[in-house]
């Protein structure tokens, strides 16, 4: 029987450093935190983990056991049908919060698996629910990425259920660039970290519309894509095919 891998711990010190001074600790848990605090939640962070591209996460039917901060890399979550199809569920970049799915039933409904070389610090979650009792800062941060991420979910329903080929696209990709400028990137070019075909199970889309609707934005002038990297050329053009669906 495989033995479990023991998780690496950190010099608590070069921890603290990390996470206190994180460019990423305003899009994530410890966001508006003042030092007191901040000194509290750093003592949460015990390891941290760096996955290989294409390692779980975690996998569904897990118990929740911590939630994880993307320190660096890509993500995707999925749901695995039981005809074997995947449904890809969810990107996910530096600074997002992973394992709030599990928070309700106690076990996680997904597969979460890095994309590319990735590094996570892990929040033992009994830890983090004991601190956000004492802490109502912490619980109101706690509470709003929850939120956040409803109101993501809820915007994927309307984009799945409303929108054209074209516009299923376009808002993936403004979406992507605003979350890229968020992280101190590139506004306009960026990398994607998935292919095409996760990109249509995650709008529900087929390969091949996907692949023509990136033909269509560049014969357009719209975007310019080389393989996986982007950059868009045309910003008023690429919102005008949202803005076309509400005129």
């Amino acid at each position: 029987m495989k033995s479990k891998r023991a998780p690496r711990l950190i010099d608590i010190n070069s921890l603290r450093v990390a996470c206190s001074s994180c460019s990423l600790r305003e899009l994530c848990l410890p966001a508006g935190l003042d030092p007191g605090e901040m000194e509290r939640v750093d003592r949460l962070v015990t390891s941290r983990r760096k996955l290989r591209r294409g390692e779980d996460l975690y996998r569904a039917g897990e118990p929740l056991a911590a939630l994880f901060a993307i320190r660096s890399g890509f993500m995707k979550s999925c749901v695995l049908h039981d005809d074997g199809r995947e449904q890809v569920a969810g990107f996910h970049m530096a600074g997002d919060l992973l394992g709030l799915d599990a928070i309700g039933s106690g076990t996680h409904t997904c597969d979460t698996v890095a994309l590319e070389d990735s590094e996570v610090c892990e929040i033992p979650f009994p830890y983090l629910e004991q601190l956000s009792r004492e802490l109502p800062s912490l619980q109101q941060q706690l509470h709003r990425i929850m939120s956040r991420e409803i109101v993501r979910d809820y915007g994927v329903m309307l984009l799945l259920g409303s929108m054209s080929a074209e516009e299923r696209l376009a808002a993936f990709l403004l979406n992507l660039s605003q979350r890229f400028a968020a992280r101190g990137y590139s506004l306009s070019e960026f990398r994607l970290r998935m292919t095409r075909e996760e990109i249509g199970s995650y709008l529900g889309l087929k390969l091949e519309t996907v692949s023509r609707a990136f033909s269509g934005f560049q014969d357009r002038g719209l975007i310019d894509v080389r393989q996986k990297q982007v950059r868009i050329l045309d910003f008023p053009g690429l919102k005008a095919v949202l803005d076309l669906k509400s005129a």
